[in-house]
């Protein structure tokens, strides 16, 4: 890959809310059924151009987090807000909330019937009405510096799966959204093709794109985020820096977690 990744970057909704964190969860619990507690009154902040990685075991609340920031998932109390805005609140308007945030999964969710040039500007053409020639110009520049760029016309199942994510994280990319929210995007990808799909996330990162990332490689929440959240029954129990939470954890159930990642070589 070459070049950087064009983000967002500031913006002047940065100047005019000034420190204040792009993503906040106040008390947010969601359940399913009666008796199904997946997120217990979870509060979180995330601060512009920042990285905010949630680790901890599969069935945490990790993805259920991410997927009630987007409001693909309704909370059942507490309130979301983005750039101070609640967007829980149910006059907020869903559709233009969605359009302010990326979302990658595990799964590529590519259209196999499309080209990837046409999977990356249906949603700048359709949602938001930019005009076909601009949407492809933003396209090529995205594919050309995420190591893509002789692949517009290509169909998913001729990419790999590290290529068919990237393409997934452009597409993401593609309509410059304030935050971008990355669910265990190497979960289903070979070993081997890892490192290109974390490098964009790297570079992402020197760009200033805000991020929230759940994942399971922790030496690469270890290294790029700016705040490590640890998952553990529907609840943070423990965050901190890197350095403080992978060095020193506070609380028993995080040191026998890193335990466990550290002797299956994960750490």
């Amino acid at each position: 890959m070459s070049g950087t990744v064009e983000t967002a970057g500031a913006t002047a909704e940065d100047g005019a809310a000034g420190t204040a964190p792009v993503l906040r969860l106040d008390a947010v619990r969601k359940t399913y059924g009666r008796d199904s507690v997946v997120l217990r009154d979870v509060d979180l902040e995330v601060a512009p151009h920042t990285v905010t990685a949630l680790i901890g075991a599969s069935g945490s609340g990790k993805s259920t987090l991410l997927r009630c920031a987007n409001l693909l998932e309704e909370i059942d109390d507490g309130a979301i807000f983005l750039d101070g805005e609640e967007i829980t609140d149910p006059r907020a308007d869903v559709d233009a909330v969605r359009r302010r945030i990326g979302v990658v999964f595990q799964a590529y969710n590519l259209f196999p019937h499309m080209t990837v040039l046409d999977n990356i500007t249906l949603a700048p053409r359709r949602v938001h009405r930019i005009p076909r020639a601009e949407a492809e110009a933003r396209a090529h520049e995205l594919l050309e510096r995420l190591g893509l760029g002789g692949r517009a016309g290509a169909y998913p199942d001729r990419l790999s799966g590290g290529q068919q994510q990237r393409v997934a994280i452009v597409r993401a990319l593609a309509c410059r959204p304030r935050l971008l929210l990355l669910d265990e995007i190497t979960a289903a990808l070979d070993p081997e093709l890892v490192g290109e799909v974390l490098a964009v996330v790297r570079d992402l990162k020197d760009q200033g794109m805000t991020m929230v990332l759940a994942t399971h490689e922790m030496g690469f929440a270890r290294e790029v985020a700016d705040q490590v959240c640890f998952l553990d029954g529907g609840v943070i129990l423990e965050r901190g820096a890197p350095e403080q939470l992978f060095g020193a954890p506070r609380e028993e159930r995080t040191r026998q977690f890193l335990q466990r990642i550290i002797q299956a070589g994960r750490l």
